[in-house]
């Protein structure tokens, strides 16, 4: 009977011990080789936002790109070839959302669909006990607990250089970050509880605010998709906070602190990015 017992005890810590330790193990075996040197090229002429990061986060982001290479699955939709330096160029991006703190690479989900162009999806809204259909076109959607789907042109648009605050890859992978705290929307996990309370009076009062924002400045840093909903609001800050960290610092100064602490970045003293308009 203690043979057996012992026995069954040794089985199941190899079915729940053993595997997060096995991975963990392979993440760390694969962050400290790096990346190829082509891959490295690849970023540094498709990347303007990782460009501009300081070298020792550069180096960071080239480990958590392995890792992210190695664990996600890509799949082209609509026609699109998928190539290496695609693949390559959307984990760069996502991977910016990791630095500087301890991570579990978007956990809950392994697939990205890329599209060439932005897409069509059925869509259901209601008035009332009205229903009404129709077609809606997307550059990106991330579903909760499935995959994060991206429109590749929009990814190109993103690669331009043009410092307009979009970019489809962090506010998809945004919404990645927020799932992790599956209760409340627009929150993700923080590294303390003591943050929360802040957290949410910083951005309730900025939610409150952004309408006039948006109608006093000529530029503003968060757009009004942010009004959507709070997870909306969460992934257009992100877009606003790595893009135009500078404008989103001087327009809301304490959002963009809330997010420093969240990311554990900075990205307005990063050498490279413009000064505030």
């Amino acid at each position: 009977m203690a043979i057996a017992l012992s026995f069954v005890l040794l089985v199941l810590v190899l079915l729940f011990v053993a595997p997060p330790r096995l991975r963990q193990r392979r993440r760390e075996r694969l962050f400290r080789s790096g990346l190829p040197d082509h891959y490295r090229q690849m970023l540094d002429r498709n990347a303007p936002l990782l460009r501009r990061m300081p070298e020792e986060l550069t180096r960071e982001l080239y480990g958590h790109v392995n890792v992210f290479l190695h664990e996600k699955r890509y799949l082209g939709c609509g026609g699109l070839e998928l190539t290496e330096e695609m693949r390559v160029i959307i984990a760069g991006y996502a991977c910016v959302l990791l630095l500087n703190r301890k991570t579990d690479y978007f956990p809950g989900f392994s697939s990205i669909y890329v599209y060439p162009d932005t897409y069509l999806v059925d869509d259901v809204e209601y008035d009332g006990e009205i229903e009404i259909r129709g077609r809606d076109a997307r550059a990106g959607e991330s579903w909760p607990g499935g995959p994060v789907i991206l429109s590749w042109r929009d990814v190109l648009d993103t690669m331009s250089g043009v410092a307009d605050g979009q970019n489809v890859v962090l506010h998809e992978f945004a919404h990645k970050l927020d799932e992790e705290h599956p209760d409340v929307e627009g929150l993700p996990l923080l590294a303390s509880s003591a943050h929360y309370r802040e957290w949410a009076e910083v951005m309730t009062r900025a939610w409150e605010r952004l309408e006039e924002t948006l109608a006093t400045q000529e530029r503003p840093a968060i757009d009004d998709y942010a009004l959507t909903s709070p997870a909306e609001f969460f992934a257009v800050a992100t877009e606003a906070f790595f893009e135009q960290p500078t404008l989103m610092k001087h327009q809301f100064p304490d959002v963009y602190e809330q997010f420093r602490r969240y990311y554990c970045l900075d990205p307005a003293s990063w050498p490279g990015v413009l000064p505030r308009p």
